[in-house]
């Protein structure tokens, strides 16, 4: 059954990008970032001679995934690990390549909408964050005991945000007081220190501070730097990759990659590219494709979505090198 508070971003398209890579009997795809399973699901339904692989770093959202996706049986297999883990998931299953490859970023629906870990602003809740809560150091943690230059770059980096120097005076006075604990009091403080200009505009002014947390609870950008080029490793020829960034940086790294793997690598002023140089990617989007008003009017969390695919084309030398 459709989680009512669950609507997976860009479905129908991400669904048309993977979907000439998963007709064949045996195909395997990689949901990346499991969720709640709602692209997972439609993975499934869609492409009924395919094998998922998901994978997701919180047991809450496998466990209620798995539920979701236990009419499929054992076409769905379910894997505790970080995304940047890939390769070692891959090897334990015995799979040398997939089929097609698929990345959620960001943070789920229902970490949003559990109050309790603290990821929302709009309503007071521990300063937890931890996407796995049984590892890594929290929000709370963060912002009690970074030094002030550190809060300010990852307050300015991840959040881009302009006021990051003002906020993080704020914080350091005032944890001096207090230890931070609840989110509610972070959004006051955040509320108080920005110029009057600024709170006016943008939606709430806590919002970047708190994006700029979780990514560093997380470490989110370097999990991805190496997750992304792991993901074109594990993709056979003729396999394809989607990815849906909510954040400049994360865009940009994707954007990297891809473009990397979309260009030749021979030296200039070769006549003819050997086999080797040649690009190992074609790029399927014209450069980040955004969400249609449409979706954005039914589900607002669409909004900063862009989505990026690519094709595998080529095998790598060491690949070939590797082959029976």
């Amino acid at each position: 059954m459709e989680e009512p508070r669950h609507v997976p971003v860009m479905l129908q398209r991400c669904l048309d990008l993977l979907s000439p890579a998963l007709t064949e009997p045996g195909a395997v795809v990689v949901d990346a970032t499991l969720g709640l399973g709602g692209h997972s699901e439609a993975l499934l339904a869609n492409f009924p001679q395919a094998r998922l692989v998901a994978i997701d770093r919180d047991p809450a959202a496998l466990k209620l995934a798995g539920e979701r996706l236990a009419p499929y049986g054992d076409r769905a297999t379910l894997v505790h690990a970080v995304y940047d883990e890939l390769p070692d998931v891959l090897g334990r299953l015995a799979i040398p390549k997939v089929q097609g490859i698929l990345f959620d970023l960001g943070v789920s629906s229902m970490q949003l909408d559990e109050a309790e870990r603290g990821f929302a602003y709009a309503q007071d809740a521990p300063l937890d964050m931890r996407m796995n809560q049984d590892t890594g150091i929290s929000a709370a943690e963060v912002l009690n005991t970074y030094p002030p230059g550190e809060l300010v770059r990852i307050l300015r980096t991840y959040g881009e945000e302009k006021f990051a120097r003002k906020i993080v005076e704020a914080i350091v006075r005032e944890r001096e007081r207090e230890p931070f604990r609840n989110s509610a009091r972070l959004v006051e403080l955040i509320r108080a220190a920005l110029p009057q200009a600024a709170k006016r505009t943008g939606g709430n002014p806590a919002k970047r501070t708190f994006q700029a947390l979780r990514i560093e609870v997380n470490g989110e950008l370097s999990v991805l730097e190496r997750a992304i080029p792991a993901g074109v490793g594990a993709l056979a020829v003729g396999g394809r990759i989607a990815v849906l960034s909510y954040h400049s940086l994360e865009d940009r790294l994707v954007k990297q990659v891809f473009a990397a793997g979309a260009s030749s690598t021979a030296p200039p002023g070769l006549p003819v590219v050997p086999e080797r140089y040649q690009p190992r990617l074609r790029l399927l989007t014209r450069g980040a494709e955004l969400p249609t008003e449409a979706e954005i009017a039914v589900n607002r969390r669409a909004a900063p979505a862009r989505l990026r695919a690519a094709e595998r084309v080529r095998e790598d030398a060491h690949d070939q090198r590797d082959a029976p």
